[in-house]
């Protein structure tokens, strides 16, 4: 069952969890003694799903998934997708046609990051749920007691359908500043940020809306220039601003999911307490997102048409619909997201 948002408590609230900082939401979904694998979807009640679907007015849909592809140079860590045409003759088959296969790496592209994929020194992620290769090679989602993607699957709660809104920083600072944004300049959005450009677009973010952010990253990742690698090597990327009082933030808005552009949604690298640039595991948002709170985190989507469609018709707000694939275990999918005004 869904959980009503206002019906959960505020961040400095939030029952105690021993051994974690104040925040964390583990428990607070469990119900009838069984662990919640669903974290912030759970707000997605049928009334706010209900309300989310009156959103489409025009009958236009946006496809919000960039190619699987879409990175055209060796990136570290990921493998790039192998597409592998067959011929049906060739393999046997008494007839002519086609088969193909697809290997990728599902952090390569536009994604979902499940509650699996980061894990705290513990081995513990969302809910205390203690995620290893072995437990992740699971051959069915019955079988599965892991908070991975194929459980939005699960009888009862048809993937993802919820009021997308988005937050076009690009634009917004394109529009009130006269000068072209690079989002290869690091800047950090702040929650100070985030409720400027809504104002700005006219949009009001409510309970168990997605929550999704354009920066304009991939843009340039289509179309890269010399002076772009160069700061690229640098990683200091745009996104939003991790620190601790944005999570809590998102949390007291109730904030079903997050989305952006970014190659992180946070900005990088990731700030230290100290305010030094940290490593990788020093990424916020990751933490407390995916393994306090258990809110998804999308990364690398689609949104240049996304943002183009909602200035034309100044409404950033729709019906958002993802079904990420469904395989047991999946600790990362692409998102098959769309947008419906």
């Amino acid at each position: 069952m869904a959980t009503d948002p206002s019906s959960v408590p505020d961040f400095d609230n939030l029952p105690a969890v021993e051994g974690h900082p104040q925040g964390c939401a583990w428990g607070v979904f469990d119900k009838d003694g069984k662990k919640d694998h669903y974290g912030t979807l759970n707000f997605l009640t049928p009334e706010i799903v209900a309300a989310a679907a009156k959103e489409v007015k025009d009958g236009v849909s946006i496809s919000l998934n960039w190619p699987l592809n879409g990175i055209k140079f060796p990136f570290p860590h990921r493998k790039a997708p192998v597409h592998k045409p067959i011929s049906l003759r060739e393999a046997g088959m008494e007839v002519d046609g086609f088969d193909d296969e697809l290997e990728i790496n599902t952090q390569f592209s536009s994604q979902w990051d499940s509650l699996c994929h980061v894990v705290l020194p513990s081995g513990e992620t969302y809910n205390g749920f203690k995620p290893s290769v072995e437990l992740l090679q699971t051959t069915s989602t019955e079988g599965n007691d892991l908070p991975t993607l194929d459980h939005w699957h699960s009888p009862g709660k048809g993937c993802l359908v919820a009021r997308g809104v988005l937050i076009d920083f690009k634009r917004y600072v394109e529009e009130t500043t006269g000068k072209t944004y690079d989002s290869l300049d690091g800047h950090r959005i702040t929650v100070e940020d985030i409720e400027a450009v809504a104002k700005h677009q006219g949009v009001e973010i409510k309970p168990g809306d997605v929550l999704i952010v354009r920066t304009g990253y991939t843009e340039f990742l289509e179309n890269p220039t010399p002076e772009g690698f160069a700061k690229m090597a640098t990683m200091s990327l745009s996104g939003v601003h991790g620190t601790a009082e944005t999570a809590r933030w998102f949390w007291n808005k109730r904030i079903a999911a997050v989305a952006s552009d970014a190659h992180a949604f946070e900005a990088l690298p990731p700030l230290k307490e100290n305010g030094e640039a940290g490593a990788v595991s020093d990424l916020v948002l990751h933490k407390w997102f995916l393994t306090y709170f258990g809110l998804p985190i999308g990364e690398l989507w689609d949104l240049k048409a996304l943002g183009e469609y909602a200035k034309q018709k100044g409404k950033y707000s729709f019906l958002l619909t993802s079904v990420p694939l469904n395989h047991p275990g999946l600790v990362a999918s692409p998102p098959n997201a769309v947008a419906l005004f």
